[in-house]
């Protein structure tokens, strides 16, 4: 059985903690997504909670999803990285099956990249997103400015630039998102540099997830995205 607790959500305290009610008691947990998420977590959705027996943190509980619009939204933000890392490990990403070691949390310079990959002949670098705003339909990042993804997507051209392959993979944790653009609204200079980026020979890959409170997993092949300024 799920180990998840159900409560109702308040407001955010701060960008990693919120207030919830769990059975007519308010708690606080902790936010593990450095967006503002501000379309997901609203006054009164639904959202369920990891608790946990470490005596040494601050907060009992881990807000890992929330319900909108009839779907189940993953925000766990690491879970992301984890969720690709494990899917390339199975073979479910035909982009990237070629290789056959992987490395997480790959130094490069002052710089981390999130998946290292590697065979007898070819190196490649895998930086990812994971997405959780969604407008009719349209899977949309960031949903707010993010200034280290920008430069993680510029470190992806430095390193194709030096020979190496480089993926900008963009994971939608909503279900309720079929395609994916960047957010020329909020954060002009992330999608301007994501379109130099592909441009220059660095890749996008946008793949959806499946949740559930007992899994998560990819879903399915590559799905539709679109750079272009609106």
């Amino acid at each position: 059985m799920s180990e998840y607790v159900k409560a109702i959500f308040i407001r955010r305290h701060t960008s990693f903690k919120a207030r919830v009610e769990i059975n007519g008691k308010r708690a606080t947990t902790h936010v593990p997504n450095t967006g503002r998420s501000k379309e997901l977590l609203v006054e009164g959705a639904v959202v369920y909670l990891l608790p946990s027996n470490d005596r040494k943190r601050k907060t009992k509980y881990s807000l890992h999803f929330v319900e909108n619009d009839g779907a189940l939204v993953s925000i766990h933000s690491q879970e992301a990285n984890k969720i690709v890392s494990d899917a390339i490990l199975d073979g479910k990403i035909k982009e990237l099956n070629s290789y056959f070691h992987l490395e997480q949390e790959k130094r490069v310079g002052k710089s981390r990249i999130d998946i290292y990959l590697a065979n007898e002949n070819s190196d490649c670098y895998v930086e990812v997103k994971g997405v959780t705003l969604v407008k009719d339909g349209v899977a949309i990042f960031p949903d707010g400015i993010t200034e280290r993804g920008r430069k993680h997507v510029k470190k992806l051209i430095s390193l194709k630039k030096r020979g190496h392959r480089a993926v900008v993979f963009f994971l939608i944790q909503n279900p309720n998102g079929n395609s994916f653009k960047p957010n020329w609204k909020s954060d002009p200079e992330f999608a301007e540099t994501l379109a130099i980026a592909e441009r220059r020979g660095v890749e996008i890959l946008v793949y959806k997830c499946e949740n559930s409170l007992d899994k998560v997993e990819l879903l399915g092949e590559a799905i539709e995205y679109d750079l272009k300024k609106e």
